[in-house]
């Protein structure tokens, strides 16, 4: 009898626990969402005034572009974290449903499980699997705007010349851009590349 209380209770927290891992899946990509959308209505907003103020634009350049640039270092990060509590989420959820699958002689069939070959819901990921996410696009965004913001700093304060001040600027986005990349794929590449269980990889990336 006690044996089946507790086989109840059991089954009543995994199912719970299940409920929990997708709710925070779905609301790391709805914060993602929100997130990069909020980064890039800023963005826009500052292209906009950059515009209109172009008879003063010292003033607007190093006070609203670097702003933004903050903010979208922000949001890179964040965006980078909801990646990995999605991942995570998921992994457990898979975790969950290989118990489901063993209940009954039957159950497999309705629970089929992720294989190595086929990935994770028919998706295969790669190291190079980052370079497509929101925070990734994020990077390259924010990449462009810092190596904009040091071109104005070097054309309009140090007063070099137009074509060298866009080389420094040049160089300066894609060393932002080599080091952003750098810093997501030490974040997501041992979740990405590393069958160990989700509970071990978050315990490894905090």
């Amino acid at each position: 009898m006690a044996d089946e209380k507790d086989s109840a209770a059991f089954m009543s927290a995994l199912v719970t626990e299940h409920l929990a891992l997708q709710t925070i899946a779905s609301s790391t990509i709805s914060e993602s969402g929100n997130r990069a959308a909020i980064y890039l209505s800023a963005l826009s907003s500052a292209l906009v005034a950059m515009g209109f103020a172009s008879s003063s634009p010292r003033a607007l350049a190093f006070s609203v572009f670097p702003t933004v640039f903050i903010l979208g270092y922000f949001t890179i990060v964040r965006l980078i974290d909801t990646s990995v509590q999605n991942i995570v989420a998921l992994r457990r959820i898979e975790a969950i449903r290989r118990y489901y699958a063993s209940l009954l002689p039957t159950a497999p069939a309705y629970f089929q499980p992720d294989t190595e070959a086929q990935g994770l819901h028919g998706v295969r990921y790669r190291g190079g699997s980052i370079l497509f996410t929101t925070a990734s696009m994020m990077i390259v965004v924010n990449s462009v705007l810092g190596g904009a913001t040091i071109t104005l700093f070097c054309a309009l304060v140090a007063t070099l010349s137009i074509p060298i001040a866009a080389v420094i600027g040049a160089l300066a986005g894609v060393a932002l851009l080599l080091l952003s990349l750098w810093y997501e794929y030490r974040r997501l590449g041992p979740l990405i590349l590393s069958p160990t269980s989700a509970p071990q990889e978050q315990q490894e990336l905090t």
